[in-house]
């Protein structure tokens, strides 16, 4: 009976531990559904990272298209800010484009490999939601690629997503020499988490907006936050057409505002005003949301931190009792 008893015990747990991993890989797509950046790029995720072909491509194209965006001044060597650096990949193009720059990061893990591999730049293990700290005026541009999404989550008890957003934004400002840009791309999740991080930047004192590679391309399509600071400019236009077009790219001059972008982002904004209209009766956070967030705080903290499931979970309350 005993022996039936532990065969029965292992064979739940086996079942909990596949299913465990059949989760992380589901949502491996976003690594900030599985922990915090300075935990999931540790030192086996961060060789990892800097070894893999197709993201050193990806990386040096993203790169090459936020220097484009920083309309850098042609032949005048520049000081770049590289906001969540990694391990370099990004600061190669810089240096290859002939800029010198200094790299932050938050995993430590990253930066070794960037030591490793002896890159041009200085670098600064930082939490970009604690700011940034740099002499005023000092940089003539700031790029950041796939690390901005990162500042959306809450991955600690004292972080406020909103606060961390108004602090980065508000000492970035304060650093960036008068007219110089900063071009963020992103990653984000919702509309609602694009239009919140360009509504921060614009409160610390920045103009700009957002511009949109490939908007009808699903794998194609890139976000990018453009800012200016101390001056008004009209956005640079997103790319449009077939992106394996390289005709796509030869002709974007980088100086027109792009209708098309402009109106998605407008339309998306919209969206997200009027899902938190008072009066509308349309739960943002329903049940299959507070299971998902739960699941994902389990993966992060271990299951005796977060209170099991119950028939009440996500229930709505009535008006009246």
């Amino acid at each position: 009976m005993q022996s039936e008893l532990s065969t029965n015990r292992k064979n739940r747990a086996g079942r909990k531990d596949r299913t465990q991993q059949h989760t992380c890989v589901a949502m491996s797509s976003r690594p900030e559904h599985i922990a915090p950046p300075e935990v999931f790029y540790n030192a086996e995720e961060a060789k990892k990272y800097t070894c893999n072909s197709h993201i050193i491509e990806v990386q040096g194209s993203l790169t090459r298209r936020c220097l484009e965006l920083l309309n850098l001044p042609d032949g005048q060597p520049c000081l770049i800010l590289d906001v969540g650096c990694g391990s370099g990949l990004s600061g190669e193009e810089i240096t290859d484009a002939g800029h010198e720059w200094i790299g932050v990061d938050i995993s430590k893990d990253m930066l070794d490999v960037a030591r490793e591999r002896e890159v041009d730049g200085d670098l600064q293990q930082l939490d970009m939601g604690d700011g940034v700290c740099f002499r005023p005026g000092c940089f003539d541009g700031v790029i950041s690629v796939s690390a901005l999404q990162w500042l959306c989550n809450a991955d600690k008890s004292s972080h406020d997503p909103r606060k961390r957003m108004s602090r980065f934004f508000t000492t970035l400002y304060g650093c960036l020499a008068r007219g110089a840009r900063a071009v963020f791309q992103f990653y984000p999740e919702t509309p609602d988490q694009m239009f919140l991080l360009t509504k921060q930047a614009l409160r610390a004192g920045f103009s700009g907006g957002i511009v949109i590679d490939y908007p009808n391309s699903t794998r194609a399509k890139k976000v990018f936050l453009c800012l200016f600071a101390g001056v008004a400019a009209a956005l640079p236009q997103g790319k449009e057409g077939n992106p394996d077009d390289e005709d796509a790219e030869d002709d974007d001059d980088g100086s027109e505002a792009g209708a098309a972008t402009e109106a998605s982002f407008v339309a998306a904004t919209k969206k997200a005003v009027r899902r938190t209209k008072k009066g509308d009766r349309t739960p943002l956070k329903g049940k299959d949301w507070i299971k998902a967030k739960k699941e994902r705080r389990r993966r992060q903290m271990g299951d005796f931190e977060v209170r099991p499931d119950t028939k009440y979970t996500g229930r709505r309350r009535k008006a009246k009792f």
